[in-house]
């Protein structure tokens, strides 16, 4: 491990908002000690609790944190030298709506209670294209929100990959769960005229890889939409085209054409 890594880690030790369960990469073997205590013990309060899911550097969990200061918001990622940038920023600005946790997303429900959590958002997510258990719009995951979202919570998904987009709507269609916006093209003169306020002020923030697919012109998707408490959720059995270009970071990862 790097020095500079080893310099972050030191650092987020000492972070009274960034939570790093000792026994982060395996299976916890029981609940997390704020399992059902986040508004109590940490936020002090009972506004609603988003989470960012995969949230990296932790740009967006912050950028979302100063544009709603009425709601609490947690990133959660594995990484924490990512996440170090965000929760230095959080730290620096005196933000008392954030929260950083460090886990994987597999045992997320290890660490929320039943009802806790209002929204989730899932951020430039890696698409997974081979391995769809591993999709965190997959039912596989969406299994796991059911035990602590909130009654039709809403799930935010925003990407630069047509494959997750497509994957998302179908497996959508497939479950008839309708969308509350969806959209292709984000940032489109369309799209925008139809967004209300709130969404507007989202298109604000924009991560440094979201800027730089932009760069490249590749339009940035957005799909939400709302996850009941009960029925049974199956997986859409169609074959979809990959992506045809390499995201940042993440290596290519089929020579076929299409995915299921």
């Amino acid at each position: 491990m790097s020095k500079n890594k080893l310099s972050k880690f030191a650092d987020m030790a000492t972070y009274p908002h960034v939570f790093q369960p000792e026994d982060c990469s395996p299976t916890p073997s029981k609940d997390f000690k704020m399992k059902g205590r986040w508004a109590e013990d940490f936020f002090h309060n009972t506004n609603p609790i988003v989470l960012e899911l995969g949230c990296g550097r932790g740009e967006y969990t912050v950028g979302l944190a100063r544009l709603f200061p009425e709601k609490n918001f947690i990133g959660v990622d594995i990484k924490g030298a990512r996440m170090w940038t965000g929760a230095t920023e959080a730290l620096n600005e005196g933000l008392k709506n954030v929260a950083f946790l460090r886990t994987r997303i597999e045992f997320i429900e290890n660490f929320f209670a039943a009802n806790e959590v209002d929204e989730i958002w899932l951020t430039f997510s890696d698409p997974q294209m081979k391995k769809p258990t591993k999709r965190l719009t997959s039912t596989y995951f969406l299994e796991r929100y059911r035990h602590f979202l909130k009654e039709n919570g809403i799930i935010h998904v925003k990407t630069d990959s047509n494959f997750l987009f497509t994957y998302t709507s179908l497996m959508l269609q497939h479950n008839n769960i309708k969308p509350v916006v969806q959209t292709a093209n984000l940032y489109g003169e369309e799209t925008e005229r139809h967004l209300n306020s709130e969404m507007k002020r989202l298109l604000n923030i924009k991560t440094y890889y979201e800027q730089q697919w932009l760069a490249r012109g590749i339009p940035i998707k957005y799909i939400s939409f709302p996850l009941a408490e009960n029925g049974k959720l199956s997986e859409p059995d169609v074959e979809i085209e990959l992506d045809d270009y390499r995201s940042y970071a993440r290596s290519k990862r089929s020579s076929l054409d299409k995915a299921k």
